[in-house]
């Protein structure tokens, strides 16, 4: 891994499966040796050099601490262009799939139901469970290409669960 790699700034594996104990503790072991309070007395291209470091050190938290963020990244971090906004390619079966989760949503949108809404979302959690768990799968057995797609999927599967959570705050 470059320098630039957010598990070698934190000196963890290069793995979707991540230990957030483990995350933490190298956050915070990076995050104290480079804020910007420690540079206090320093030059200001030190504090400055200090300051970026605490930013970067704060991003690749942020991103590796997020499955999908983490799974995107690991994907890009492999060469794969995961073209968020021109590939829309997905498995006919999840096309199907999304076109009748997308015709529940609108009859419960149409038809308030909360036991019905919230069934609905207990639904797609799961089936965001399998998906996540398909993605990790695929990391780990480094088929980048194929994990590409799926975590398509799973930002269109994350989309219409914070939907369903719109509905359900509103009924």
């Amino acid at each position: 891994m470059n320098d630039q790699d957010h598990f070698a700034l934190f000196g963890l594996p290069h793995t979707f499966g991540i230990d957030a104990a483990a995350l933490d503790a190298a956050w915070k072991r990076v995050s104290m040796a480079v804020h910007p309070d420690r540079f206090a007395t320093a030059s200001a291209a030190e504090k400055r050099v200090a300051m970026q470091w605490s930013a970067r050190a704060n991003e690749a938290l942020r991103v590796l601490k997020d499955p999908l963020s983490r799974a995107r990244y690991i994907c890009e971090s492999a060469g794969v262009d995961l073209q968020t906004e021109t590939n829309t390619a997905m498995s006919a079966d999840f096309l199907m799939q999304q076109m009748q989760w997308h015709e529940r949503l609108d009859e419960l949108s149409d038809h308030p139901d909360l036991d019905g809404a919230q069934a609905f979302k207990n639904e797609l959690s799961s089936a965001l469970s399998s998906l996540c768990a398909e993605v990790q799968s695929l990391l780990d057995e480094k088929r980048y290409a194929e994990a590409a797609q799926r975590v398509r999927e799973w930002m269109f599967l994350e989309k219409l669960i914070k939907n369903t959570d719109g509905l359900i705050a509103n009924l």
